[in-house]
């Protein structure tokens, strides 16, 4: 279902989603209220769902959509402001499955990635809602993900000095579920690279820090690394991790996108791995594509260690499948379990 006030950008939606067979569009309205009365009425995993809007507005169509359906995947639409942000971000710890920054109505034919990208959300949030159905509950069954062997490195032989994360696709909700796995003990600094846009980049920080695990803020330019609290990439800029003889400290650079992205996973990952000489953990999260996967090759090659979500808790199992089939990951795991792992790694009691 499509619910956005303005008739164009709901026609604009369908046009994306229905280009693609696997999907259908089976309900579009213009207010929460009219997605409520949609919900009683259609078969429906996904909802993208827009913020402002008359009648009921999408944040306060959220909760009810949710107690309505519970496993209903809810991507809420915002627009590139601080506010849309905000309320984006908000969305995403009320129970919202993703989010999605709204071109204009006249972009969305200019904007080369957001249709594949709203894809590739809409995709994977209705297979893990399939995954979760009864048997009985669902006309068809998603086949379980085969669990093949995968090729694992063997254990970090030393102590990690740096937690480095990526993450992409479905990342904000998998950096949550992450953080509040670990410990405010843990003895090293975290580094985060999540692809998104600048104006969003400051508020996901905020309201990581709101989780009250470890502190988080954006990074900036000669901003120190201390054990226990998190950097986050700043958005259209890389993270660098430099180091002399007074400690680690962050580097911002604007050098070229990499893997069409910037921030990249990949710089962060070869930067950390310099000023560590290895010692990093990386841990690779749910996102499209690989980027990410050189930089912990990286990584490997100088004794460091690499943990990869696993596809059934994926979002998309692009970014920690590429590091997976590779056979640079000590450990392929369920989302839920990495955290515990994380903080094993360092000696540290959950």
């Amino acid at each position: 279902m499509i619910c956005d006030d303005s008739l164009v950008i709901r026609s604009a939606i369908a046009r994306i989603l229905e280009a693609d067979p696997a999907i259908r569009v089976v309900a579009r309205t213009g207010n929460g209220q009219a997605a409520l009365d949609a919900l009683k009425l259609h078969d429906i995993d996904v909802v993208v769902l827009d913020i402002e809007m008359p009648v009921m507005d999408g944040l306060t169509a959220l909760p009810l959509l949710l107690a309505a359906d519970p496993g209903l995947r809810i991507i809420m639409a915002s627009t590139l402001t601080t506010r849309g942000a905000d309320i984006a971000m908000r969305a995403l710890r009320l129970g919202a499955a993703d989010y999605m920054p709204k071109p204009s109505a006249a972009g969305f034919a200019a904007e080369s990635s957001f249709g594949p990208e709203l894809i590739a959300k809409v995709k994977g949030l209705a297979r893990l809602r399939l995954r979760q159905r009864p048997a009985t509950a669902a006309p068809f069954q998603v086949p379980p993900v085969q669990a093949a062997p995968l090729p694992l490195r063997s254990p970090p032989r030393h102590t990690p000095q740096l937690l480095a994360i990526g993450s992409s696709t479905g990342g904000p909700n998998a950096l949550f579920a992450l953080v509040q796995g670990l410990s405010p003990r843990l003895p090293v600094p975290v580094v985060i690279t999540q692809h998104m846009p600048a104006t969003f980049t400051p508020i996901l920080a905020d309201h990581i820090a709101k989780l009250g695990v470890l502190p988080c803020a954006e990074a900036h330019e000669g901003a120190r690394l201390q054990p226990g609290r998190i950097l986050l990439a700043p958005g259209d800029h890389h993270l660098l991790v430099r180091r002399d003889a007074a400690g680690m400290f962050a580097s911002l650079s604007d050098a070229p996108a990499e893997n069409y992205c910037r921030p990249s996973v990949d710089p962060m990952l070869r930067s950390a791995s310099e000023a560590t000489d290895g010692r990093v953990l990386v841990v690779m999260l749910t996102g499209m594509g690989h980027d990410g996967m050189a930089g912990t090759r990286a990584v490997i090659d100088r004794g460091g260690a690499a943990i990869a979500q696993d596809e059934a808790t994926s979002v998309v199992w692009g970014m920690p499948g590429a590091v997976a089939r590779a056979g640079l990951a000590y450990a392929v795991l369920p989302l839920p379990q990495i955290g515990p792992k994380v903080l094993a790694v360092f000696g540290v009691r959950a």
